[in-house]
């Protein structure tokens, strides 16, 4: 089986975490930090906003099983995408929509569905997303991997990735990994 990796920032990589380790196909989802410029960078750091890195979730997935144009269709359900550096109260450029290439077909792709997504007036507002060549992944300290698995009862699970999940379960059923 050939796998391959896909990063994208939509906000807070808690939610976005979560959504994509429940689609078949994806092996694992990480959160993490790409785009900035501070070497192995802490949490700490990354809420300054001064290091240049956006929260992100890298994924490994089976083409065969899912594909890299269901992920980013599904990345862009899965945030406001008009919003610039911020996703609802979360705000500043760690925050950005952000999509990682990691060769050139992902970045033609992703600009094809940026742009079918403009074209049908799909968001009342113009996609902000930038897209930019993946650079060093840092894999963001182990308390937020899989925060939301182990958080439920945390406020901001429950009031902001919780019914995020919901809608995401309602509206991909079809490509949730069976339990």
């Amino acid at each position: 089986m050939t796998t391959q990796i896909a990063t994208f920032g939509a906000g807070c990589f808690w939610c976005l975490e979560a959504a994509m380790n429940q689609l078949h196909g994806v092996q694992q989802a990480i959160s993490g930090y790409m785009g900035g410029t501070t070497e192995n960078p802490s949490y700490q750091q990354i809420c300054t906003g001064q290091t240049g890195h956006a929260e992100v979730v890298q994924i490994t997935f089976d083409p065969a099983q899912i594909s890299y144009q269901q992920l980013c269709q599904i990345f862009f359900c899965l945030h406001d995408p008009t919003q610039l550096n911020r996703q609802g109260n979360d705000i500043g450029t760690q925050y950005r929509s952000v999509i990682f290439y990691h060769n050139e077909a992902q970045q033609q792709q992703a600009t094809e569905i940026e742009a079918e997504l403009t074209a049908a007036n799909v968001f009342p507002d113009a996609i902000v997303t930038e897209l930019s060549p993946a650079s060093r992944f840092y894999p963001a300290e182990g308390y937020h991997q899989g925060y939301f698995k182990q958080n439920p009862q945390q406020s901001y699970c429950q009031f902001i990735v919780a019914p995020k999940l919901a809608k995401f379960r309602q509206q991909f059923r079809a490509q949730l990994k069976q339990d």
